[in-house]
């Protein structure tokens, strides 16, 4: 009797630091990270650096917010970047004017008609996507590389390679407001970090607290099974990939309002950065596990980490290679973690065995 409680208590009931340090490790390398650059420069560790850090974070994590809600389904959307450089071509053109020529006239849209109306090309960016994946089957990666390509390539035909300036309209012709979403704060915090504390707390919402949120852990975890439950896998699919194209187009309004200029090339390899902050806060990349939590902290590690290399004055290619070191030790230990979830199992059978054999 008293052997199986024993053996029972070290199994399960004790404290197990490195599965503390595993599951906490986003956050612990968060403090690493501030801790570390706070010491190296008197510039880092300050309220105006860590609302400037988390304004350029915004964009980011805007971006790992709707790649998470792909990336538990199972899939992927490397579109994201380029969504985002037509998002903010789109807006940058709008702000332009919108010419009619057979009427001879120039109509300058309001900035809400603005954001509207890009987010709606976000949309349907990701309407594309998944359309494609769920009724052709096309495989995510396939589908979203060849709308990368796409987006990219509009973007640049409609600019010719160059730059929208000066996106901060006039009052005479009602667009002004533009640079609001990028330089306006709200009690000294950013409008980008509160956009994107917002969107991450209705996402949050929606999967933890929705029937939609279970359909898409479960589509991620066996879609298969899912659908035989069923779950409409096939809609849970192309929504997530509409709300990556919205948050995409967001993260496309608000770097371009920060900037006050929208360029083609703008998010260039940004699908990859938000994909690092996914697997960075701990989610699967087979689908089914993760959370906002997470990834928000996953954004922040590579937003603070990037951010501090550059004021200590690290080359711009070793910033490169950083990066990517602490992208693969992410994946190394995510797969550590979840090795050790499938090993659990076998557990409670030698557990049990034991007291029998003694």
């Amino acid at each position: 009797m008293s052997t199986t409680s024993t053996v029972g208590k070290a199994s399960g009931g004790g404290f197990d630091l490195g599965r503390v340090l595993l599951e906490g490790r986003a956050f612990f390398a968060l403090i690493a990270i501030i801790a570390i650059f706070s010491s190296l420069s008197p510039y880092y560790f300050s309220t105006g650096n860590f609302l400037t850090m988390a304004s350029h974070v915004a964009i980011f994590g805007l971006l790992a917010i709707g790649m998470l809600l792909v990336i538990l389904t199972g899939g992927i959307d490397l579109s994201v970047g380029s969504t985002l450089g037509l998002s903010g071509v789109i807006a940058g053109a709008l702000m332009q004017g919108v010419t009619l020529e057979p009427m001879g006239v120039i109509l300058y849209p309001p900035v809400w008609v603005v954001v509207i109306l890009t987010a709606c090309v976000g949309a349907l960016v990701g309407l594309t996507n998944g359309i494609l994946i769920a009724f052709f089957k096309v495989p995510a990666f396939v589908a979203t590389l060849g709308l990368l390509y796409v987006a990219r390539g509009i973007a640049l035909l409609m600019t010719n390679g160059l730059t929208y300036n000066n996106l901060g309209g006039r009052p005479e012709l009602g667009n002004t407001g533009f640079d609001w979403l990028g330089f306006n704060r709200v009690l000294n915090v950013p409008i980008g970090v509160l956009i994107l504390a917002a969107v991450a707390i209705l996402c949050s919402v929606l999967l933890n607290r929705t029937a939609f949120g279970r359909w898409v852990y479960s589509t991620g975890g066996n879609g298969r099974a899912a659908e035989l439950s069923g779950v409409p896998v096939k809609r849970v699919t192309i929504t997530v990939y509409v709300l990556s194209g919205v948050c995409a187009a967001i993260a496309g309004l608000v770097l371009s309002s920060q900037l006050t200029s929208a360029g083609p090339t703008a998010g260039t390899t940004y699908e990859l950065t938000a994909i690092a902050a996914v697997v960075i806060g701990g989610a699967a990349l087979t689908g089914g596990r993760g959370n906002i939590r997470g990834t928000m902290l996953g954004a922040f590690v590579i937003g603070f980490l990037a951010d501090g290399l550059v004021i200590i004055g690290v080359s711009a290619y070793w910033q490169t290679v950083f990066t990517g070191a602490v992208i693969v030790l992410a994946v190394l230990l995510n797969s550590i973690q979840y090795g050790r979830r499938r090993a659990k199992p076998a557990t409670p059978k030698a557990t049990a065995s034991s007291p029998s054999k003694a």
